[in-house]
């Protein structure tokens, strides 16, 4: 390589030589003979990757393989059935309580319901045995004895006792000399009339419109009959005692549909029951009672016993009615009536 090197500028110099003396001459050289190889260039494999070319068009598709020589059978495998059964893991610890959900949203209120039709009358049931007689109680012991109460008004004047029998005639004195009689005197002037006592008064009696009623509460019985001195509440069903005494209350109700249970009520004690089962047509009951009253004391009428026994019933042909009134006053201060002259 180094010697081609040392021939490479003799024989570019000496064609120089002849080109200049061909240019004098204006005459065309001989062609000179064709030079060496060059030295081989580089190998093109170091140099950069060329851009990804076009995809190609798709081959034909391949005739199917032949089929595979079948394999041998395999051992059966052991029984799974005949294994034995593993033992039996142990019971999990208690988990802990959840925690409360939140409280839901209270639903809207419904509406309110149609009024139900009346129902058909129900069987007359059966009547119950009579239960056994209690044994005798012992006899209570004697109380202490009361207060000595006040002294009573005092009582109309009796009547004329019979005349008395005539005496013995005592001795016979001397007769006296008879004086003159006297004249005649004027007729007085007509006396002042005396005042008399107000007997007190107080009464009520009111009837039912509605039927039905609120059971374990006062029935406010709102048809008046008789209610002047207002001693009877209408609006809360309670008669308030204005005048201590002695009195007398009655009731007459009306039954249907249902069985009824009432009570007379003082102070919230119940003093009087009447019950009555529903027979299948119109029922009536009644109940009186005398009580002693002080000031203040209160009186009502309640239906009680749960809803089986709410018949209580009142319309324009059939009555429930509740009246009470003073027998006699208590009190021993009477309020006189005012003096009038004549």
């Amino acid at each position: 390589i180094k010697f081609w090197f040392l021939l490479l500028p003799i024989a570019m110099s000496a064609e120089e030589i002849q080109r200049e003396s061909s240019c004098a001459e204006r005459y065309a050289g001989i062609p000179g003979n064709p030079g060496h190889n060059g030295i081989p260039g580089r190998d093109g494999r170091d140099g950069t990757k060329g851009e990804k070319g076009d995809q190609g068009e798709p081959g034909h598709p391949g005739k199917p393989g032949v089929d595979g020589v079948a394999g041998d059978k395999g051992e059966p495998g052991t029984d799974g059935r005949v294994e034995e059964k593993g033992n039996k893991g142990t019971k999990g610890e208690r988990g802990w309580p959840g925690k409360f959900g939140p409280t839901g949203m209270p639903g809207p209120i419904g509406d309110k319901g149609q009024k139900g039709e009346l129902g058909l009358q129900g069987r007359k049931g059966l009547k119950g045995d009579i239960g056994p007689i209690g044994p005798k109680g012992t006899k209570g012991e004697l109380g202490a004895q009361g207060e000595i109460g006040l002294k009573g008004p005092m009582g109309p004047m009796g009547y004329i006792g019979p005349k008395g029998e005539i005496g013995a005639l005592g001795p016979k004195g001397s007769k006296g000399i008879q004086g003159e009689k006297g004249w005649k005197g004027d007729r007085g002037d007509k006396g002042n009339r005396g005042s008399s006592p107000i007997l007190p008064r107080s009464a009520f009696s009111v009837g039912l419109s509605t039927k039905f009623p609120p059971l374990n509460i006062p029935i406010k019985f709102d048809k008046v009959m008789y209610n002047s001195l207002n001693h009877y509440n209408t609006v809360t069903g309670v008669f308030t005692c204005q005048i201590a005494g002695v009195y007398y209350f009655t009731y007459h109700i009306t039954v249907l549909v249902k069985n009824v249970r009432v009570a007379l009520v003082k102070n919230g004690y119940r003093m009087l029951h009447t019950s009555d089962k529903y027979q299948g047509a119109e029922d009536q009951a009644s109940g009186g009672i005398i009580l002693e009253l002080k000031e203040g004391d209160q009186i009502w009428l309640e239906s009680f016993g749960g809803e089986s026994f709410n018949g209580l019933y009142a319309d324009p042909d059939d009555d429930t009615v509740f009246s009470g009134f003073l027998l006699f006053s208590t009190s021993d201060v009477a309020a006189p009536t005012p003096l009038s002259t004549i």
